[in-house]
């Protein structure tokens, strides 16, 4: 690693006190957020990836985890390898989403190191190719180092193998995809899981966080606000299908998509229609909504 990269050092509490864009995104540019916390973003930017999938390096002395080594390919698999500070003994996924774990394959063929994080029962929009060492389990604890132990905390919604990594010295959240800096995740069914998402969601604000370390984006220093703000966006857009449903004729997603999402540019709308897709699959399993050959319409609620 450059000097020059190494200067850029901050101590992890003052970066969390400052605002988040403080210490920006530098494709392929590792950033040292803390004397054991190194973030590197993947060159994959993206209405998807926001400015690209991060990769996190946390360790200490000669021994390092790479936390989610992104979409594969040879410059982002160089830059790993040459931003590690020490030997790479571990390699953790938060899931199998195309830009977060294909890296996996390739680095650990030559670190050698150990492959942990949950495979997908689902075969569309997943990564084949991971096949960890070890599948965590909600509450697991790995032992990185003397001061460094992450707990493993299951968040399915987004992807049902979706874990976060709370670093539990520093209070310090890797959120993958659960929570991302300035945007919502897509939640796309069979896999995707409104529902999910938000009891995942609500379950964090039970949690002593002090920051958390998002999957694209940088660093956010006020977690609870931060998830609040998504269950409630989540929440009112579920408001605008109820009254949607209620003020329309049995309709299809096609026509539901323009009235719920008229806020979004028209473009956006087919990946749109997956979210919406999603908190209609919610309402149905509340007993709110029903669908017939297609066409979507209110329940009468339950019982």
């Amino acid at each position: 690693m450059s000097s020059q990269a190494r200067g850029r050092g901050a101590d992890l509490s003052r970066v969390m006190s400052e605002c988040a864009e403080s210490i920006p995104i530098r494709p392929e540019e590792p950033v040292r957020l803390s004397q054991k916390l190194w973030r590197l973003t993947c060159a994959n930017p993206g209405v998807m990836t926001g400015p690209g999938t991060n990769t996190y390096l946390l360790g200490e002395e000669e021994r390092w985890t790479i936390i989610d080594p992104g979409p594969g390919g040879e410059r982002h698999l160089r830059a790993m390898l040459a931003a590690a500070p020490g030997r790479i003994e571990r390699i953790l996924v938060t899931h199998t989403h195309p830009d977060h774990s294909p890296g996996a394959l390739a680095l650990q063929s030559v670190t050698g190191a150990e492959l942990i994080g949950r495979t997908s029962t689902r075969t569309r929009g997943q990564d084949a190719s991971f096949q960890p060492a070890r599948q965590p389990d909600d509450g697991d604890r790995l032992r990185l180092g003397k001061d460094l132990t992450l707990r493993v905390i299951h968040t399915p919604g987004h992807a049902s193998n979706h874990l976060c990594y709370l670093l539990e010295e520093e209070r310090l959240l890797f959120t993958g995809d659960h929570v991302i800096q300035g945007s919502t995740v897509l939640i796309d069914p069979p896999d995707g899981d409104m529902g999910a998402y938000l009891a995942s969601l609500e379950r964090l604000l039970g949690e002593d966080l002090r920051c958390l370390a998002p999957g694209h984006g940088t660093l956010m220093p006020q977690p609870r606000e931060a998830v609040r703000a998504l269950i409630r966006h989540r929440l009112r857009r579920e408001s605008k299908v109820l009254a949607v449903l209620r003020d329309s004729t049995p309709s299809d997603l096609a026509c539901l998509v323009a009235r719920v999402y008229d806020d979004v540019p028209a473009e956006r709308h087919a990946l749109a229609e997956r979210s919406l897709l999603a908190h209609l699959l919610k309402l149905e399993a509340e007993g709110l909504a029903g669908e017939t050959a297609g066409r979507w319409s209110a329940g009468a609620g339950p019982c």
